[in-house]
């Protein structure tokens, strides 16, 4: 079995994704800045590394914590929106750092000690597959994930090293309730008129559920999908079509 490494682990799709690898078998880190966070998924064949992604000495050392692994993926993720003339350069950067560059310094630790056979595996977003209103640092930054995974994969094609990103619409997590509970405070909408607009994006009618992004990252991690590279599969009941 596999030693599969998962930043943002302790909550959301995350947590999903640690507990049906450990199920399934595989040795598990997942790192992330809350240990308190972490520790509530840990246990069994979990284990927590507390680090921060955006910082290349802390996640060194998760890697060097975690040992060699198989997978990894690059969950870590960060959202926020504001109408473009509002974004600061801090919101700006904040997404870079963390959904961008925490992406690039997570599969750069992970290659460096990764055999032929390994998977490498981004957590993107619908967002990286176009345009996003009222989201524009947020988009970017998936935009560039996506850029990455596809490059990295021609790279590495002939190590026998896949590179695939997954990208969802809104996810049933407490990432998209706050994002409603921040649609309500700018627009005046209600909570439940904010979830109806994000839901009503998904030609299905509904948010893409965690154990959906977790069924597309055990099959993107197994033998079955070895010829699979540089694929930005979403997951969006066809709003990306």
């Amino acid at each position: 079995m596999s030693r599969v490494l998962i930043t943002g682990g302790g909550s959301g799709t995350g947590a999903d994704m640690a507990r049906a690898f450990a199920a399934q078998g595989h040795e598990i880190v997942i790192a992330g800045r809350s240990m308190e966070r972490l520790a509530r998924v840990a246990g069994g064949r979990i284990r927590a590394v507390e680090g921060d992604v955006g910082d290349p000495d802390q996640l060194r050392r998760i890697f060097e914590a975690a040992g060699p692994c198989q997978v990894v993926i690059a969950n870590a993720g960060l959202a926020e929106s504001a109408p473009f003339a509002k974004v600061t350069a801090d919101h700006w950067q904040r997404m870079i750092a963390t959904n961008l560059t925490g992406t690039f310094l997570t599969f750069q630790q992970g290659l460096a000690q990764m055999q032929a056979g390994g998977r490498l595996i981004a957590i993107a977003s619908i967002a990286g597959l176009r345009g996003a209103a009222y989201a524009a640092p947020y988009a970017a930054s998936k935009h560039g994930v996506v850029g990455l995974v596809r490059s990295l994969a021609l790279e590495l094609a002939r190590r026998e090293i896949t590179v695939n990103a997954i990208c969802p619409g809104f996810l049933d997590t407490d990432m998209t309730r706050r994002s409603t509970a921040n649609i309500a405070a700018r627009t005046g909408r209600s909570e439940d008129q904010a979830r109806a607009a994000l839901v009503a994006r998904n030609p299905q009618g509904r948010l893409v559920a965690p154990a959906e992004v977790t069924a597309a990252a055990l099959w993107l991690a197994s033998e079955a999908a070895a010829c699979v590279n540089g694929q930005a599969i979403g997951l969006d009941g066809g709003e990306s079509a």
